[in-house]
């Protein structure tokens, strides 16, 4: 009898060894000061990539169907590399086929995309309603009024919600990738900025006419309307949007797109920036970065060497530790190793941004 239960015993270890032990969930630390583990009340340092593509330019619902293997393993290699979380980006065309019709493939693959990072120690950092490519932008979104737009994108964010409520390994909801408020009446259907970059339209706006509204009151109204619908079903996980400075030589950059961080962070549970240093202006870019500061956490949620030197960004982000909670660059699907031996100067250039952010994590042990 001893021994049939010594085999049960050993059995039972074995096979909770091989079952990825859930994660705990994340939130906000009670005094607005960081994130923590919520069973622990340990800290929780955000540092990750963005995995906004990959190395061929492709948006990753271009291939996460029938390359499913590819992304597995760049999961694998992020982690490698040191992540905790890792941001994906979802275009709108892919998730909505009607203003009220989610696409269920699309949330179903979403859905194994948040359990690939819950086995692999990794936490997504989810963005949506993306148009980052403007002709994929249906024209029945295009065509829709502001309050009907806004409808579409609230059923957008409680097709996302619902599937990811009860899944641990999401850190946070990103309404939109760098929104804009116009002050001016733009034309019907001109949704998408015309600015873009190697091919994609990263900004878009939320309103096509002020109608007389304070550009920081769309704003709230927007971010709240969003809020609700995600709220409908699901209440704990964090909600954030993505803000950026337009110039950081404006007396007020940090208002610039409409969306003030003092006027919008009680509506949110922590805030998150873009930055990209410019040559010779860390000081500045430091300077900027403190006009984000709220009582709510704040993530620099993009940052790379885009437009200064690997000394300039690694004093940057060492001097931006005083300021700011969580820290994402970005991984394309290649690996250090993988780059060094390009002959391309942007896989150079990748491949020492790896090894710098990999150097730099601030949840090493020292």
């Amino acid at each position: 009898m001893t021994a049939i239960i010594s085999y049960t015993i050993a059995m039972m270890m074995f096979v909770n060894a091989l079952v990825p032990a859930s994660p705990d969930w994340i939130e906000v630390r009670k005094d607005g000061s960081g994130f923590v583990f919520k069973s622990s009340g340990a800290a929780f340092i955000p540092w990750g990539f963005n995995y906004d593509r990959d190395y061929r330019f492709r948006l990753i619902e271009d291939y996460w169907e029938k390359e499913w293997d590819a992304v597995e393993q760049d999961f694998k290699e992020m982690k490698e590399l040191g992540a905790n979380v890792v941001r994906i980006h979802l275009q709108f065309a892919k998730f909505m086929d009607g203003p009220d019709t989610p696409n269920q493939a699309s949330i179903a693959r979403l859905e194994k995309v948040v359990r690939l990072a819950e086995e692999s120690g990794l936490y997504l950092d989810i963005t949506g309603l993306g148009t980052y490519r403007a002709k994929d932008a249906p024209k029945w979104y295009l065509n829709l009024r502001e309050r009907e737009h806004w409808a579409a994108q609230a059923r957008f964010w409680e097709a996302i919600a619902a599937v990811c409520a009860h899944r641990p390994g999401v850190f946070a909801y990103n309404l939109m990738n760098e929104p804009l408020v116009s002050g001016e009446k733009l034309s019907p259907g001109s949704w998408v900025h015309p600015h873009a970059l190697e091919g994609f339209h990263y900004l878009q706006y939320i309103n096509l006419d002020p109608s007389g509204r304070e550009r920081s009151e769309i704003a709230r109204q927007w971010i709240r309307r969003m809020v609700q619908s995600i709220r409908k079903y699901d209440r704990r996980h964090m909600v954030t949007v993505g803000l950026f400075p337009v110039d950081m030589h404006w007396p007020k950059p940090e208002e610039a797109t409409g969306f003030a961080p003092s006027k919008i962070a009680p509506e949110l549970d922590f805030l998150s920036v873009h930055f990209y240093p410019g040559k010779g202006e860390i000081d500045l870019a430091i300077n900027t970065l403190r006009r984000y500061r709220t009582s709510k956490p704040l993530v620099i949620e993009e940052t790379y060497v885009l437009n200064c030197s690997f000394p300039e960004i690694q004093s940057f982000l060492e001097r931006s530790r005083g300021i700011a909670q969580g820290w994402l660059g970005f991984y394309w699907g290649q690996s250090p190793a993988e780059l060094v031996g390009s002959s391309k100067l942007n896989d150079q250039v990748l491949a020492q941004w790896l090894q710098l952010f990999r150097k730099l994590n601030p949840n090493q042990v020292q």
